[in-house]
């Protein structure tokens, strides 16, 4: 049988749901996203029943690393010049309160979560990296793909790219619900 998509608005979280928050959910939460992006609605009003219920909610290195990195583009693409590189950016004195934005909110992020490891170590690197290298997935997916399937998590995502990924998802993304 394969694992069912759910859409949010309509799950009913339970405190036996343990769940992995992708990085684009604590974007769309804690991110400098358009507060006009109804997602930004949808998955605020789910982190609220998500904690409510008393779900647990896991977090990954992967997911800080992908969340501050993210978050950090948006602010150099909002701050500065198209001309200025990113590495331009993180020099200069426009990212140190940037950067104190970014911590702030990933303790926020934190606060909510209890950390998992993806094992790596245990991980079928060389049918990931095959996979990868056949352009198919993105790389950090696969690995979130394997640790929710043997932790047994459930992936809050709005990324399309997990359509038919074989675990269990919950998302607002339409084409994942199709």
């Amino acid at each position: 049988m394969t694992p069912k998509t759910e859409e949010i608005t309509r799950y009913d979280f339970k405190s036996s749901d343990e769940l992995l928050l992708d990085a684009n959910i604590w974007l769309l939460v804690y991110g400098p996203q358009d507060p006009n992006d109804p997602r930004v609605g949808i998955y605020s009003k789910a982190l609220k029943k998500i904690l409510a219920a008393k779900s647990c909610i896991y977090i990954d290195v992967l997911i800080v690393s992908e969340f501050i990195n993210a978050y950090a583009r948006i602010k150099k693409r909002v701050l500065s010049p198209p001309s200025t590189t990113f590495k331009q950016f993180r020099k200069s004195s426009d990212f140190e309160p940037v950067a104190q934005d970014i911590a702030a909110d990933v303790k926020c992020v934190l606060k909510h979560c209890m950390r998992v490891e993806s094992g790596f170590e245990l991980l079928a690197i060389d049918a990931l990296l095959d996979e990868y290298a056949a352009g198919n997935s993105d790389f950090n997916d696969q690995v979130f793909i394997s640790l929710c399937s043997s932790k047994g998590l459930t992936l809050v995502t709005d990324d399309g790219d997990f359509k038919g990924c074989g675990i269990p998802v919950i998302t607002a993304n339409k084409r994942l619900l199709t």
